[in-house]
């Protein structure tokens, strides 16, 4: 897998598709690396030069000192971009990849020519929540939490229909570093983008898992009411919707990639 250096750290990142395509970008989620996306690049590389890549501390990508910020890791994509020579693209990023998209929605409009943002909020959990989750992965590693974390990420119904791919879900989790993970803890727990999103200016379409309970549906649709003219998705899913319901999830993000840019 190709690397690039961005501001001190070596980001992992790939690319599907045709050369000459609209380039998507996919953000993974905490715990999570680029091959999440699994389900969704055939058919997005159809139409799409696919661009996924590891975020800071997480899969192949290296972990710098923490802790980090939503607006280090949305400049990280803006490194990628800036260093693959690509003018502007769509992103597409899930839970802590959709507030890297939140934020770039604001601070890179001239950038962003789309943006999905899935099963994420302007604000996630309490800080009480996150120390607590750094914590327990500074002392005891990442099996402390893996099983716990997993279990919120996909309905009862998924894991009993689904046991191994929950299973390798859980061994993705497993393989991110404790301090990397902690480090991007410690962005969600700091970021607050309740305000500042009202100032997107990008087309952003909001996906949401009815079952979801790390992002209540409140939360999803604060951001889908806060974000101007933002189109509102809803899915038969728990956290991981591009996993759980995979062709709804698909379906609705080409749908929304594919539709007139000024619509």
């Amino acid at each position: 897998m190709p690397f690039l250096e961005i501001s001190g750290a070596r980001l992992a990142y790939r690319f599907d598709g045709e050369d000459n395509a609209p380039v998507v970008v996919l953000s993974n989620s905490l715990g999570t690396n680029l091959s999440m996306w699994d389900p969704q690049v055939p058919a997005l590389a159809e139409k799409f030069r696919v661009l996924r890549y590891d975020t800071r501390g997480h899969g192949q990508s290296t972990m710098t000192p923490g802790p980090y910020t939503i607006e280090g890791l949305g400049r990280d994509v803006i490194g990628l971009l800036d260093s693959l020579k690509i003018e502007n693209a769509y992103f597409c990023g899930l839970s802590m990849g959709g507030m890297i998209g939140q934020w770039l929605g604001v601070n890179a409009t001239n950038r962003m020519r789309g943006l999905v943002l899935c099963n994420t909020a302007a604000r996630i959990g309490s800080a009480e929540i996150w120390d607590a989750r750094i914590k327990d992965v500074q002392e005891r590693g990442m099996a402390a939490i893996a099983t716990t974390v997993v279990l919120r990420w996909f309905s009862d119904n998924f894991v009993k229909k689904s046991p191994e791919v929950v299973e390798s879900m859980r061994q993705m989790l497993l393989q991110v570093p404790p301090e990397g993970y902690a480090a991007c803890c410690a962005a969600l727990r700091d970021a607050d983008l309740r305000q500042a999103i009202a100032g997107v200016k990008v087309r952003t379409l909001v996906i949401a898992g009815a079952l979801d309970p790390v992002i209540p549906l409140a939360e999803a649709h604060f951001v889908a009411q806060r974000i101007p003219g933002a189109a509102y998705v809803e899915l038969d899913s728990a956290h991981l919707s591009n996993v759980e319901a995979a062709p709804q999830f698909t379906e609705a993000l080409l749908k929304f990639l594919s539709e007139p840019e000024g619509k």
